[in-house]
């Protein structure tokens, strides 16, 4: 790894980007770096003013380039059992320890570094940079930035998002959303429970119906034998309601959620799970006129699917490592998004293992930032004139 890079990494995990916190001092410490090179950038803040995201492009302007993604926000590092400092990077035992070493402050090192060595030579294609904020959070602020490049005259011809995946092309994923549910009864007392719209008893016949919606995706729905589990899953993870064990409560709350294949309608199953809501709540009415089931949604990020034989694949390949091999993945990514807002085939592929992330002594090995900067040097080599 260069010492470039490697300072360059040691400055981004120092910045401490929890997704509750501002990015904006990471990100004018790469316009700047960026700057000293006369790249310029482009800065797209949130509503807050707190956060932003950042393009650049080094380049011709007028033709499609390639463009190299990540986010710069990191999971909370608070109340795990870190035994090195969680926001200073560490470097021993071939590997760099530190919050978003991996995930993926790791690439977007490697990725400015790139940025910065385009700068020396004139290139046939641009090479460009996209950084977004409040991707552990939903892949929420990168869409800001989407907006304003879906009305760039010229697009990418392909997406690089280097999320750890070892180095591996991964070219799918599968979509979520993520929805919160409103279970309304009528507080009655307890001994009088039989007369009254119990609301936890509602949530209760509603998870029975998003289990039964789980069913029919698992056997009617998509399948894909490249995922560890190889359909469209629903996951209830929280729940909440009543206020006293002698109350009939009047509101249970439950958040859900869909991770779907991209093959799978993600509104269709929710509109069968409203159609399902109504049959509950029109039982309930029998007992209480105030009986109702609410479903908002919280957030929504699609699936990716990129065919192996397109083009930009087979381009990348040429840079990869012998070995290298196609994969699809459970967790999301911001890639999905790139391929919907922008209409540009999207690989997912950087360095550091999934394994990783979000765990305490967090870490990539240098050895794969090694197989990282090799192949974005290939990929840049190519792009020269």
């Amino acid at each position: 790894m260069r010492p470039r890079a490697l300072e360059i990494l040691k400055r981004l995990i120092a910045f401490d980007t929890v997704s509750s916190e501002s990015n904006l001092a990471l990100i004018d410490y790469v316009r700047e770096l960026l700057a000293s090179k006369g790249i310029e950038s482009l800065i797209v803040k949130d509503e807050s003013g707190r956060k932003a995201n950042l393009f650049a492009s080094v380049g011709p302007r007028d033709v499609p380039g390639i463009l190299l993604s990540g986010h710069t926000d990191v999971v909370p590092a608070a109340g795990q059992a870190w035994t090195v400092p969680a926001f200073q990077a560490t470097v021993r035992d071939g590997r760099i320890y530190g919050r978003g070493s991996c995930d993926m402050k790791g690439f977007i090192a490697l990725a400015v570094d790139a940025m910065l060595s385009a700068t020396e030579a004139p290139l046939t294609r641009p090479l460009q940079l996209a950084l977004s904020h409040d991707e552990e959070i939903g892949c929420v602020g990168v869409r800001r930035l989407l907006d304003v490049l879906h009305l760039a005259p010229v697009r990418p011809m392909l997406c690089v998002v280097g999320e750890p995946t070892e180095m591996q092309f991964v070219l799918g994923h599968k979509g979520k959303g993520s929805y919160r549910t409103l279970c309304r009864g009528q507080e009655a007392h307890s001994s009088l429970a039989p007369r009254s719209a119990n609301a936890i008893h509602l949530a209760c016949d509603f998870i029975a119906a998003l289990r039964e919606g789980q069913c029919r995706l698992q056997q009617q729905g998509a399948h894909d034998a490249a995922y560890d589990v190889p359909y469209s899953t629903v996951h209830v993870g929280q729940i909440a309601g009543g206020k006293a064990l002698n109350i009939v409560p009047n509101l249970c709350t439950l958040d859900f959620e869909v991770r779907n294949l991209p093959a799978d309608d993600l509104d269709q199953f929710i509109e069968q799970m409203r159609e399902q809501a109504q049959v509950i709540v029109a039982e309930a009415r029998r007992l209480s006129s105030v009986a109702a089931i609410e479903i908002e949604t919280l957030n929504v990020y699609p699936g990716l699917d990129t065919h192996p034989s397109v083009e930009a694949v087979r381009l990348l390949q040429a840079f990869a490592a012998p070995g290298t091999g196609t994969a699809k993945v459970s967790f999301g990514t911001e890639g999905g998004l790139f391929n919907q807002r922008l209409d540009v085939p999207v690989v997912v592929c950087g360095p550091g293992s999934i394994e990783q992330a979000h765990k305490p002594d967090e870490f990539v090995e240098l050895s794969q930032m090694d197989a990282s900067e090799r192949f974005l040097d290939g990929l840049l080599g190519s792009l020269k004139a």
